[in-house]
């Protein structure tokens, strides 16, 4: 029960015996925790040799901690009587004001009476400040996750340089004077991309969510190369299935932004696709509407997990996770063996989750056996549990380790496909190149399968055929460079009648048309401009809308409308969706205020995040996982209807930040009802 009441325990890790480790420069001690204060502390007594690795804030914080155990032996009373007496001489200030300090607590200690005494107080001014942070997180109930964001940090050096006496911005001001103005410099952030539709054009994004009261969310977002941003948020229950009235919701937002700037409308299926691409395309002759490609290739991907081999394979994998993450112990054992490295991954949707989780496995394949083979497993006191016996006889299972390894080839083209369409980026030119190179890597990994060559091959052209292929695509394809001038591509000559369509859509009058036959020649047969050196290099290495707008003059009509194409985003998955900020917008019970003030916060929120993923497109993150584990998902949770915590019993004493799901923390530990701004 000591380790628990003395802090000084989270930096030495407990030996057997009476031995302790230090975690800074990892010398093992004799004599327990005491000499490690005094190891830490860096004081030349006890003959203990002072830490060379230690922090600063960590010496001065133990040197604190052992000057208040020696003067420990004054009793509180005794002190206080001294101090009395003390201050009773004149002009003697110092004892009045320890006087204060013993008789009367601090505001915080009143709201925290039991956190305040958790550790001595300290003199150090880095060590409060992160107290008070940590005290405004927990009282507010907020995600520790944000205190990665770049904005965390930006304001803490900026109130930093204000001084002593900086006071904040009461509620009011920031719901009236900041909203406002922030809201301003956002909006300005938008007419300034603006400038650019006219050359590029831009895609309308609409994303649509349904819940279980059947309330129908429709958020509205403008894409072009430079960033996407969101345009507004529309609650559409009460005309969801009326075709007429969504497609008078599509006509507003179109005139919103300008019907000659807009080049496509990408909707998910969940909207009345039919009847509301029907419309437009009556109305507005030169949109296109186009579905999402990263909710088709999701869809593939959902399909393979419903084979039943491969359904069985995730079930086998999830047996040996659970195990896992379902004991402290273990879950130790198993970050010590990977270096650290979580064995699953949280994807953007189940199905991505599943495959993801099973290329991890598959890489800490004989690490996995090693662990569970190793004598420190052994000893484990899980070792005897019925499921160990279930994990160990999957671990040694080759079909399901060939399964697994086929799974994850099945699985790597679309993933490697949903990426390039979920990064936000242009890329309609690229879509019809990912689907076609996917199909061939089935036929050749099953070259001598025929049975499930077809079964897997069955399932890409089913929802390739009726959900995915669009007319725009295949055009982009045509007027990508790397694709036009690559020797390997087979599929140029069947997709000319799709390109066709798009260019009599696009330019409609035959005045309009007069020399395209002969710019499509030049382009093909990389003539002028097109074939320079400058032209051939760059075909692989920059954009394609870029490309053309560099190399295309010989052929001035057909740049326009390539520059517009290519220019494209093709998917929904450009963002991270909060949809319980949304619910709360569309509450009946919000009055007006309310309404318009969290209206212009979740403008204000997405577009800042939008603007963040801007600037990381060119980082190594994934945008098809998180960096937290979902600890509700199928691959973690036991049992079907958990208690709001019982999932944190799991981890016992070794429980740390990097183990939390942040990403569902304020759901699964304060529940969806609490408000998110206060209002």
């Amino acid at each position: 029960m000591v380790r628990e009441k003395d802090v000084c325990w989270e930096y030495a890790e407990k030996l057997d015996g009476n031995k302790v480790k230090c975690k800074f420069c990892l010398r093992v001690l004799n004599g327990g925790i005491s000499r490690l204060k005094h190891h830490l502390s860096r004081l030349p007594s006890k003959g203990v040799n002072p830490c060379s690795k230690v922090r600063d804030d960590v010496t001065d914080r133990v040197r604190a901690i052992i000057s208040s155990k020696e003067d420990g032996k004054e009793t509180s009373s005794a002190k206080k009587q001294r101090l009395v007496a003390e201050a009773k001489s004149p002009g003697n200030y110092s004892a009045i004001k320890a006087l204060m300090s013993v008789e009367t607590p601090s505001p915080i200690a009143k709201v925290f009476p039991s956190i305040i005494h958790m550790g001595p107080s300290s003199s150090n001014d880095a060590e409060n400040a992160e107290r008070s942070i940590a005290l405004f997180f927990f009282e507010n109930k907020l995600d520790f996750s944000l205190a990665r964001s770049s904005s965390y940090q930006l304001m803490i050096e900026a109130v930093s340089k204000c001084g002593h006496g900086f006071r904040g911005p009461s509620a009011e001001i920031l719901k009236t004077t900041w909203l406002e103005r922030i809201k301003s410099e956002v909006s300005l952030q938008s007419r300034d991309n603006e400038k650019e539709w006219a050359t590029t054009g831009c895609t309308i994004i609409a994303d649509t969510w349904t819940d279980n009261k059947s309330r129908a969310l429709i958020n509205f977002l403008v894409s072009s190369p430079s960033r996407t941003f969101f345009h507004k948020s529309v609650d559409a229950s009460s005309y969801f299935k009326n075709t007429k009235c969504l497609a008078d919701l599509f006509d507003s937002v179109i005139q919103d932004l300008g019907p000659e700037n807009v080049v496509q409308i990408i909707m998910d299926s969940t909207l009345n696709y039919t009847g509301v691409a029907s419309h437009i395309l009556q109305n507005y002759g030169t949109v296109f509407v186009s579905p999402c490609a990263s909710q088709c290739l999701n869809l593939i991907l959902e399909d393979f997990c419903n084979i039943d081999w491969v359904n069985r394979c995730i079930l086998q994998a999830q047996t040996i996770s659970k195990f896992i993450y379902n004991n402290a112990s273990m879950l130790d054992l198993m970050k010590k063996s990977t270096g650290g490295q979580d064995l699953i991954r949280t994807g953007i949707t189940k199905s991505v989750s599943n495959f993801l989780s099973l290329q991890s496995m598959l890489k800490q394949r004989s690490r996995l056996k090693h662990m569970f083979n190793s004598s420190e497993y052994s000893t484990n006191s899980y070792s005897n549990k019925p499921q160990n016996i279930s994990c160990i006889a999957i671990l040694e299972d080759n079909d399901f380790w060939r399964a697994v390894d086929e799974c994850v080839a099945i699985s790597e083209p679309f993933l490697k496909g949903l990426r390039e369409v979920s990064g936000g980026k242009p890329a309609v030119g690229s879509i019809y190149e990912l689907m076609t190179r996917a199909k061939e890597s089935i036929r050749t990994y099953y070259i001598m399968d025929e049975s499930k060559c077809k079964a897997f091959l069955d399932i890409v052209d089913g929802r390739w055929r009726n959900q995915l292929h669009s007319p725009l695509h295949a055009a982009a394809a045509f007027l990508n460079p790397s694709i036009q001038y690559n020797p390997e591509i087979k599929f140029l000559g069947t997709i000319k009648e799709d390109l066709f369509k798009v260019l009599e859509k696009l330019l409609p009058t035959s005045d309009m048309r007069r020399d395209i036959t002969n710019q499509i020649f030049l382009f093909t047969r990389a003539t002028g401009m097109f074939g320079c050196n400058l032209a051939r290099e760059a075909r692989d290495t920059v954009s394609p809308g870029l490309w053309w707008e560099q190399f295309g003059d010989s052929a001035p009509l057909l740049q326009r409308v390539s520059i517009r194409i290519l220019s494209q985003v093709c998917s929904t998955s450009t963002f991270e969706r909060h949809w319980n900020t949304f619910q709360q917008i569309h509450s009946e019970k919000r009055n007006k205020i309310d309404k318009e003030t969290l209206n212009d916060l979740v403008y204000i929120n997405y577009n800042l995040k939008l603007a963040k993923q801007t600037k990381m497109k060119s980082s190594e993150a994934d945008p098809l996982q998180y960096d937290d584990i979902d600890m509700t998902s199928e691959w973690v949770e036991e049992t079907e209807n958990p208690s709001p915590t019982q999932w944190l019993d799991r981890f016992g004493s070794a429980l740390d930040g990097s183990d939390l799901n942040t990403r569902q923390f304020n759901a699964a530990i304060f529940g969806s009802s609490d408000t998110i701004f206060g209002l």
